[in-house]
């Protein structure tokens, strides 16, 4: 639980993203099989999700511990 916890922002993003990969697919798409991201639903998901999760974690402030020795 801790980990969701922690990564909830980047786990938001993986779905948003893996969301809009497929959209991108199915709406826009290449049908040929040409285009290597697109030409199949598992590969744009998985560029989406990945994307997504990218990105969202840009967002992410991370928690600095201020009780190190140094």
């Amino acid at each position: 639980m801790n980990f969701i916890s922690k990564n909830k922002l980047t786990l938001i993003g993986i779905v948003i993203g893996a969301t809009g990969g497929y959209l991108y697919y199915h709406f826009i798409g290449c049908s040929g099989g040409t285009c290597p991201i697109t030409s199949k639903p598992l590969n744009s998901t998985l560029y989406g999700s990945v994307m997504g999760g990218l990105l969202f974690s840009m967002f992410q402030k991370e928690k600095q511990n201020r009780n190190q020795d140094s």
